[in-house]
């Protein structure tokens, strides 16, 4: 996937969140969308997966040589934020039968080996309502990360990780980069950074 950004903007009513962003990115980029929180971080990533329309500018998504339209973006898109929640009333295996109805994974992921994967073997039959909030987030960090989308968003991934979570993340993130456009969000988290050799400033485009 590769994304262009011409002279970009979004605002609520009068205010502008950013505007003026022109840039390229490309699918051997890792990009930190960087800032303070409520700077409009999520607010870019939303306009980055099509789910915004930006108020002014446009945005352009290509993958493998094909313009990708507005509305076409989501199916391309695996996304992890604080705002999208799991159905807690699923066990974990119904919560990955559910997510495979909509994303396949990647090459090699075998699905008998995702609970193994999330380190969460022990509780495939557990309802999510009964998880932790650091389990949660491992459940939608791998779940994310292990679906075979050429765009990989997101939002402040290390939220509700212990020490040994983000070391989790951070090793599983770095397995499967590849092949694909990845933008983090952080509040310059160093552990959610690592891996990106990009940045885009919020607070640059105020």
């Amino acid at each position: 996937m590769n994304i262009r950004l011409e002279h970009t903007g979004k605002r609520y009513r009068r205010y502008w969140v950013f505007r003026g962003v022109s840039d390229a990115f490309t699918q051997s980029d890792v990009v930190a969308v960087l800032g303070a929180n409520g700077s409009g971080k999520s607010t870019m990533l939303r306009v980055l997966s099509g789910l915004l329309t930006p108020s002014e500018g446009r945005v352009i998504w290509e993958n493998q040589g094909r313009t990708v339209m507005p509305g076409e973006v989501y199916s391309q898109v695996a996304w992890c934020a604080p705002a999208l929640s799991l159905y807690e009333n699923f066990t974990l295996q119904e919560a990955i039968r559910f997510h495979l109805h909509f994303r396949s994974l990647r090459s090699g992921i075998s699905v008998s080996k995702l609970p193994e994967i999330m380190e969460l073997e022990l509780h495939e039959t557990k309802v999510l309502s009964e998880f932790s909030s650091g389990m949660k987030q491992r459940v939608k960090l791998a779940l994310a990360i292990l679906s075979d989308a050429p765009l990989l968003l997101l939002d402040e991934p290390t939220s509700h990780l212990d020490e040994h979570g983000v070391s989790w993340f951070h090793d599983l993130l770095g397995e499967h980069l590849a092949g694909r456009l990845t933008f983090i969000a952080s509040n310059r988290v160093e552990s959610e950074t690592a891996w990106c050799n990009r940045i885009l400033e919020i607070t640059d485009f105020k």
